[in-house]
């Protein structure tokens, strides 16, 4: 069944990317044409490799864990849990703090003969500043 294919591919995706940051391995996982709905990162393949290349240079040990995923069709979401220490400078503009951090992710992936082709996602950014100290959360 295609949606368990497609479910397949995305997990192979975070173990050899998302935590093994083998950025050698995009060309298996991604097409040429991939559309990016992050206004953070450029599009094509080589936006996906340069967004990640400055993500684990500022989170040389960042890893994402799955929680939970769901497919229909072409799609594929999943539910997931960021963890990493911010030792490098340029996550979110930010120099480097040293602190941990901790956050939740949703992707939502379309495919196409087995390789991503777009993707839209949703991140606590909230929380993000916050451990990184950039953001007061504390209520009066």
């Amino acid at each position: 069944m295609i949606t368990e294919r497609n479910k397949e591919v995305i997990r192979e995706l975070y173990e050899k990317v998302f935590c093994g940051h083998d950025l050698t391995a995009v060309d298996r996982f991604i097409h040429d044409d991939y559309i990016q709905h992050n206004p953070h990162a450029a599009q094509g393949k080589a936006g996906f490799i340069e967004f990640h290349k400055s993500f684990f240079t500022a989170i040389p040990d960042a890893k994402a864990t799955i929680n939970m995923m769901v497919a229909e069709g072409d799609l594929v979401f999943v539910y997931s849990t960021y963890t990493g220490t911010h030792t490098g400078d340029g996550l979110l503009g930010l120099p480097h703090t040293n602190n941990k951090i901790e956050y939740d992710v949703v992707d939502m992936f379309r495919l196409r003969e087995g390789k991503l082709c777009e993707h839209w996602d949703v991140a606590d950014t909230r929380s993000i500043f916050t451990q990184l100290g950039a953001l007061d959360d504390r209520r009066p």
